[in-house]
């Protein structure tokens, strides 16, 4: 518990401080609709982010993907979140009816991302602050940490890279969230990643921005990104 209380004020105090940036950079939508015109919000904020060069690492994916996975990360003793996938992007309507209900979500398809061992971005967002709150302390969770996703009979094992910023209020913003190489859009994934997605509304409202779309979103979300290192059977 001491650990995720430090660790967690100190990435509300420096992420609180990026966040005032991105949202002065836009200081509401500009002329062309995006406020992010300095990219601020869209481009890493840990420059240890994997390249499009790394090696790739291609798991065996189960043929048929369970509608259902189960996400662990041992460093915050939270075990067993239960995650749905569905078609769609990020925190649609569909994506927070189901954190609505108190599970994750997890989209798929051209505004979403890939499934769990998959080349390229698999996507999961949880609430932070309301529903069950499964990702309470995912800003706390730290460059090397662990993230599991049982699938099936398949577990996958990420390691935290680095921590990026996302803006609702940025199409370009969004577009880098939902990149195959998350961050990075237009560039073709040649690895499996993870982002895990979650609302920075504690940090948007100590700066005074209280703006949210119509599903309840606020502006900024604090994304956690991994690499997948390994795999191990379990049974179903």
């Amino acid at each position: 518990m001491t650990r995720r209380t430090t660790a967690a004020a100190g990435f509300v105090g420096g992420l609180a401080a990026s966040l005032v940036l991105v949202g002065c950079a836009g200081a509401g939508p500009d002329a062309a609709g995006d406020p992010a015109s300095s990219q601020s919000a869209s481009q890493p904020i840990d420059s240890r982010l994997p390249t499009a060069t790394a090696e790739p690492l291609a798991p065996s994916v189960p043929p048929e993907e369970p509608r259902r996975s189960y996400l662990s990360i041992p460093a915050l003793g939270l075990r067993s979140v239960t995650v749905v996938r569905y078609v769609g992007s990020p925190d649609d309507a569909q994506g927070t009816r189901i954190q609505n209900r108190g599970p994750a979500a997890s989209p798929r398809g051209p505004g979403g991302g890939v499934g769990p061992g998959e080349i390229g971005n698999h996507i999961v967002t949880g609430h932070r602050t309301s529903h069950a709150a499964p990702f309470r302390d995912l800003p706390a969770v730290r460059v090397g940490d662990r993230v599991q996703i049982r699938s099936g009979s398949t577990v996958f094992v990420y390691r935290i890279v680095g921590t990026r910023s996302t803006s609702f209020r940025s199409p370009r913003s969004l577009a880098a969230q939902s990149a195959a190489v998350p961050g990075r859009p237009g560039v073709p994934a040649t690895r499996a990643m993870i982002t895990l997605s979650t609302c920075a509304t504690p940090e948007d409202h100590a700066a005074g921005n209280y703006w949210s779309d119509r599903f309840g979103n606020p502006e900024h979300r604090i994304d956690k990104i991994g690499v997948l290192v390994g795999t191990r059977a379990v049974s179903a």
